[in-house]
């Protein structure tokens, strides 16, 4: 049996833990592996390299994918669906293990429902695929995250500054949420809750009338301002799946609290930082047991599935239901967020 392994969207610390699992599963079952570079553009390119043991010695810490991943939606074009279709005989798959996230996710399942043999792989930094408890690249996102803050604080402490971090996230706040409760932020922001500026300020002004001299506020890049009509993006166009590039929300809050109360505020974007940094042991475990459960679901003939952890167990949800919504920050870590 010939299956095919390929990383989509944005790289996640983890990617290369799932396909070392992925391949030492596969060949000890006696399957060969395909690896598919640039994500759904090198299938449809056929850019395949094969994979065993040796390929893998030594990847299951580092950061980034091996096989290299793309934004590419290749159902953008009239024929995309008959161009994997093609590509696929071509290259002789009898399956495909797709590894992202919701965008990876829903091209999968469309290749699920036209026929194809496909399995999921849960990965996004974001955390926000509803089909499983947690993803991996999350873990390493958020610590990463933290130990910025943390460092942040303490510059921002020395000087008597107000200290406000950009955060990757662009539609669910669990990495700021997360990373700003362990970091000890002063305030968190995320878009699943529109803020006032005014109503930053204003906790600003009263914090340092209490005495607090410096300040950290983690602020997600998706989050919203009341009363704008969405995030503030760095450039106007989209990617193939219609996600815009988003940035900018730190240094504009930035400016409004230094402009508003006089108070010196600096501005910190993290950026991809925290996607490129070695992931943490638990990330490198969860996605060694998705890639191992993503194999054995194709030798079971267990297909249009994205294995997924639930509770303590590795289990098969359907791709429809792993995209069906995205998972947000709910009320109740909101709650337990506003206590701080």
């Amino acid at each position: 049996m010939r299956i095919g392994v390929l990383t989509g969207g944005g790289d996640a610390p983890g990617l290369n833990a799932a396909i070392r699992a992925v391949v030492r599963r596969a060949e000890s079952y006696g399957f060969e592996v395909l690896g598919i570079r640039y994500g759904w553009a090198g299938l449809v390119r056929m850019d395949t390299v094969k994979l065993s043991q040796s390929d893998v010695e030594g990847i299951v810490g580092l950061p980034g994918t091996v096989i290299k991943t793309s934004r590419v939606n290749p159902l953008k074009a009239p024929d995309g669906l008959q161009r994997i279709r093609e590509s696929w005989e071509k290259i002789g798959l009898d399956a495909l293990i797709a590894i992202g996230g919701d965008d990876t996710q829903s091209v999968a399942l469309k290749l699920s429902d036209a026929g194809m043999r496909v399995v999921g792989v849960p990965k996004t930094i974001d955390n926000d695929l509803s089909g499983t408890d947690y993803t991996f690249g999350f873990d390493t996102a958020v610590n990463t995250a933290m130990n910025a803050i943390q460092s942040l604080a303490a510059t921002g402490w020395s000087h008597d500054r107000i200290m406000v971090v950009e955060v990757m996230g662009r539609h669910a706040g669990w990495i700021t949420l997360y990373a700003g409760l362990a970091a000890g932020a002063d305030l968190i922001l995320i878009p699943e809750e529109p803020f006032r500026v005014e109503d930053v300020v204003a906790f600003v002004e009263r914090r340092r009338e209490e005495g607090k001299g410096s300040l950290v506020i983690a602020v997600a890049e998706g989050a919203l301002v009341a009363g704008y009509k969405g995030p503030l993006a760095k450039e106007a166009e989209v990617d193939q799946f219609g996600n815009i590039r988003l940035g900018g929300i730190g240094e504009f809050l930035a400016k409004e609290i230094e402009k508003a109360t006089g108070f010196e505020t600096r501005a910190t974007v993290l950026g991809h930082t925290i996607r490129g940094s070695p992931p943490t042991a638990f990330d490198r475990v969860l996605a060694t047991r998705l890639g191992v459960a993503a194999v054995d679901m194709v030798r079971e003939g267990r297909f249009g599935v994205m294995v997924s952890l639930r509770g303590e167990k590795i289990v098969p949800v359907s791709l429809k239901e792993a995209i069906a919504k995205r998972k947000t920050v709910d009320k109740e870590h909101l709650d337990a967020a506003k206590t701080f």
